[in-house]
């Protein structure tokens, strides 16, 4: 029998030292979030646990050839999508969100699997299609593979999350050499279903939009197309915005202005500026912010839990966590850049831009520079679905580093 043996020289030892070092500052914080809650300062030891099991799995998704993964790719993203499309009807519901299986106190949240099964299936895809700029078949494809998780994650309702997909099909075109103006126009329906909102801001838009058509001239028939799906996000904004859910909408304003609700669903917002503020430079020590304690932040463990990190560690504390995270992004980066494989490149990127985009737009959320979105700090925030799959997808870049060389 041959049992796997580790080259040390070939293991990236830093990936793995800042996955840890954000996964037991992750249970540190959920501890101190929670410690003053007698119903639920035990949650930092079901962290824990998770952490145990997370680490169990990475370990055994290490040694799995990654060919495996590659012939698996559209097994993976059907199971996905039958997963997502199947938590509809038999998961369970919370706070008016039915995102969750459950089964005798575990819950599994499908949409977390759903990111790194699109991930596969795009960069398989992109690895062996003929790419062509100008074919509506190849870009539908790719959109098509993206769009279909992203609409039954929005269907749940998690807006959050279902923003992850697309965030992540931009990424891989991108990682594919599509031209930065072509993906621009490959999404400018999205910019319209913004813009849509005035008559003014989404005319000057499409004025734009006409101007790059003839900049890069994609051909008659996909310049056609982008123009009636342009035209049809911005007729279709004020149905799109009246089909969105009370709190949707109120997130969205509560945005543009906390103090509309500041009881409500400011409330969040105003409480976490305050929390990191008033860290300062060094913070208040552990265990003793006043917002944690006191629970006027809702969600410190989980969406703001870098407000916990600021009020407690100060901006001192708050760059160090930054920089781990930072450089972990880096790392992933470097794994896709260095790898001679396309597909294990591909699949580098997609699950290293997961982890820059969910890390930014939860530190937009609780800094209030984004509107709050539920999407948890990875490796960091309270969630057993979350904090697997992220070392899943932690294992699977170490795996990609550790066979770098090969084709």
């Amino acid at each position: 029998m041959k049992f796997f043996r580790l080259k040390t020289e070939e293991f990236d030892f830093k990936l793995l030292a800042c996955a840890l070092l954000l996964s037991l500052i992750g249970v540190l914080l959920i501890y101190s979030a929670k410690h003053s809650s007698p119903a639920e300062k035990g949650l930092f030891l079901k962290q824990l646990f998770w952490l145990f099991l997370s680490l169990i799995a990475a370990s055994i998704i290490f040694i799995t050839p990654l060919r495996f993964h590659e012939i698996f790719s559209y097994l993976y993203y059907l199971s996905a999508v039958l997963l997502l499309g199947a938590v509809l009807f038999v998961g369970a519901t919370r706070l008016g969100a039915t995102r969750w299986f459950e089964l005798k106190g575990f819950t599994f949240q499908p949409s977390e699997w759903a990111k790194i099964a699109t991930v596969f299936a795009l960069a398989r895809y992109l690895s062996y299609s003929k790419r062509s700029f100008n074919s509506i078949i190849w870009i539908g494809t790719v959109i098509i593979i993206g769009i279909v998780p992203l609409l039954l994650v929005l269907k749940q309702p998690d807006l959050g999350t279902s923003v992850v997909f697309l965030a992540v099909t931009l990424s891989m075109f991108y990682w594919a050499k599509v031209p930065l103006l072509f993906i621009l126009l490959i999404f400018s329906p999205m910019i319209s279903l913004v813009a849509g909102f005035h008559w003014i801001s989404w005319g000057i838009f499409f004025l734009f939009l006409i101007y790059l058509l003839y900049l890069l001239r994609p051909g008659f028939f996909l310049s056609v197309w982008v123009l009636v799906l342009n035209l049809g996000f911005g007729i279709l904004t004020p149905l799109i915005w009246n089909r969105l859910h009370d709190y949707q909408k109120l997130r969205v304003l509560v945005f543009l202005d906390p103090n509309r609700d500041p009881l409500g669903a400011g409330y969040q917002i105003i409480q976490s500026k305050v929390a990191i503020g008033s860290g300062g430079i060094f913070g208040k020590g552990f265990l003793h912010g006043s917002q944690t304690k006191l629970a006027f932040l809702p969600m410190q463990h989980t969406d703001f839990i870098f407000s916990v990190v600021g009020e407690e560690f100060g901006l001192i504390g708050a760059l160090i966590f930054l920089a781990i995270f930072f450089y972990l992004v880096f790392r992933g980066l470097s794994i896709a850049s260095k790898s001679r494989n396309s597909f294990n490149s591909n699949v580098a990127f997609g699950l290293t831009s997961i982890f820059a985009f969910q890390g930014m737009v939860n530190l937009g959320m609780a800094m209030g520079l984004l509107p709050v979105t539920g999407v948890p700090f990875p490796l960091t925030s309270y969630g057993g679905s979350s904090l697997l799959i992220s070392w899943i997808s932690i294992s699977i870049l170490l795996a990609i580093h550790y066979k770098w060389t090969e084709y």
